[in-house]
């Protein structure tokens, strides 16, 4: 490649439920060691040792400043730099829950500025985590914080425009950065305004004249930062294109993130990744952009395992050095891994699958596994035969169960879509045998009820191993709570239509209200897949 990139790296997320332990995060140096990456960042929102706020983190599996250190070593060791990602102004949902962090909070997840306090702890925290690295890069966040200024903010000096707070705000850490010796990165998306940022995220076309007046911005970008364009989800080479160019004007020497899609449910999107990282790659060698990180979120409560990933993730280091032949690829891969590419690509599973290649990512299999059976509201986006697409997965995953070093990871997916060859469409039937007084159907779909929780109670278990195997047990708990409550609904679900068939009820209301779009779509668009990561809301419209 022309652009040669200086730092290539990853970043794991340790803050949404899932800490990857000390030893595995070494494992994952390994990995990404050899494949040619020299940089991990790791997301810690609140999963890090201050040792003079025991509520930051408590409960949360967090890192002590040890295990830190010794990670920190152990790459240094390696070649790979280790850079803390932390954030200092939003995306602190967890420590609001205390109420000591409750007078440094404007709104939403969203820290108070201009107060002193906020700048004691920010310091605190900065100091924590630059003790544990060798690293003198910190990531400091800013990201996603479009309600700053709308809270106590604004009670105490009236409104005002949130870049203009945020400005303000940077410029103090940056001072604070520059009595430490730091250098800092933030994501830039605050500086391109929300209807872009929105865009990017629904894949939208972007717009070039909010692009002009992003430029605006450049003279209240303090000095001392860099800008990182993050994107995950655009999938036309001109968007990465015009964007990069923008952000190298605000302040050359711009960071790019793309995305290893680990954050949509409990399988890898690898396929997508691999488009637009593809496309990204591409633009950045054309931008001259020299550090390139791959970010692997964990949205919604970390479910998939980030080693499920390693497809897309050695896809981009043969990209980044200068391989594009997918033959080779894909030779390469199996040289290393002793394992075929595609056999490793199974792992994305049917609901991932897009009708184009250029769509952005579908959820069908995250919100097909907790569509409620009697609710149904998720019941019109079913496609008819869908379960045998699961059904025809499970003897091809069940041939890769016995990999050494990866076959717990097809394990559970394989024991996944044994649950799905059920669950997927019985909510449909069951609602069409009900609506038609079928009871010899009914009574067929109770065996099917009882089937599927037996293998539900497989899957729990295969999942349960891969989670502890690879994480800290801490933010388990809410899989349990997800799991338990689908064990639940379904013995309900069950029981409710044994009291039908033998006349202990005479109706079952929830089967009789009639299904929408969940998205509140009508004509062509009504009943296409759509993107939902969120649990409570596939579940159920009622409070949780």
């Amino acid at each position: 490649m022309a652009n040669k990139i200086e730092r290539l790296g990853i970043m794991l997320d340790a803050s949404r439920n899932a800490v990857m332990k000390p030893e595995v995060v070494k494992k994952y140096i390994d990995l990404i060691a050899k494949m040619g990456y020299n940089c991990l960042m790791l997301y810690i929102e609140d999963t890090y040792e201050i040792k003079s706020r025991p509520y930051f983190g408590l409960g949360r599996g967090r890192y002590t400043q040890q295990e830190l250190k010794e990670i920190d070593d152990y790459a240094f060791s390696k070649g790979v730099e280790v850079i803390p990602c932390i954030q200092t102004l939003a995306h602190l949902e967890r420590i609001f829950r205390w109420p000591e962090f409750g007078k440094i909070n404007d709104i939403d997840n969203i820290l108070l500025p201009a107060e002193e306090e906020t700048y004691k702890f920010i310091g605190e925290m900065i100091d924590a985590v630059t003790s544990c690295f060798r690293s003198r890069v910190v990531n400091i966040g800013f990201d996603e914080a479009i309600r700053l200024g709308r809270g106590k903010y604004l009670d105490k000096h009236g409104f005002r425009n949130y870049v203009d707070i945020m400005s303000e705000h940077l410029e103090v850490i940056c001072n604070m950065a520059k009595e430490r010796g730091l250098e800092l990165i933030m994501w830039g998306d605050m500086y391109f305004g929300n209807d872009l940022f929105v865009r990017m995220c629904n894949n939208k076309p972007y717009d070039k004249q909010e692009l002009l007046d992003s430029r605006k911005n450049k003279d209240k970008i303090p000095e001392g930062v860099s800008l990182v364009y993050w994107d995950y989800y655009s999938t036309n080479f001109d968007v990465y294109d015009q964007i990069m160019e923008t952000y190298n004007y605000l302040r050359p020497g711009a960071w790019f993130a793309g995305g290893l899609w680990t954050w949509t449910g409990f399988a890898p999107r690898n396929q997508f990744s691999i488009y637009t990282t593809k496309l990204a790659i591409k633009a950045c060698e054309k931008n001259g952009i020299k550090n390139v990180v791959m970010t692997m979120w964990g949205d919604g409560g970390s479910e998939c395992s980030k080693f499920s990933i390693i497809p897309s993730l050695f896809y981009t280091a043969q990209l980044a050095k200068g391989i594009t032949d997918e033959a080779v690829i894909k030779a390469n891969f199996k040289e290393m891994f002793g394992i075929e590419f595609d056999d490793f690509m199974l792992l994305d599973l049917p609901g991932t699958q897009r009708d184009r290649e250029d769509d952005c990512c579908v959820t069908s299999d995250k919100y097909f596994l907790y569509n409620d059976c009697f609710l149904g509201l998720y019941d019109t986006l079913v496609p008819e035969g869908e379960n045998e697409k699961y059904a025809a997965l499970v003897p091809k995953l069940e041939k890769l169960v016995s990999h050494p070093e990866y076959g717990y990871l097809f394990e559970s997916m394989m024991e996944f879509c044994k649950v799905m060859s059920i669950k997927v469409e019985l909510g449909v039937k069951t609602r069409k045998a009900y609506l038609e007084k079928d009871i010899d159907a009914l009574k067929s779909l109770v065996l099917d009820y009882e089937i599927l929780q037996v293998l539900y109670d497989g899957f729990y278990e295969a999942y349960e191993r891969q989670w502890m195997r690879d994480n800290k047990p801490q933010g388990f708990e809410v899989q349990d709570i997800r799991f338990g409550g689908m064990a639940r609904r379904i013995e309900h679900c069950k029981n409710t239509l044994v009291k039908y068939i033998e006349g202990g009820l005479d109706s079952i209301p929830e089967l009789e209200e009639e299904r929408l779009d969940p998205k509140c779509r009508t004509g062509e668009d009504a009943g296409k897949p759509i993107f939902e990561i969120g649990w409570s809301k596939i579940f159920t419209p009622s409070a949780m």
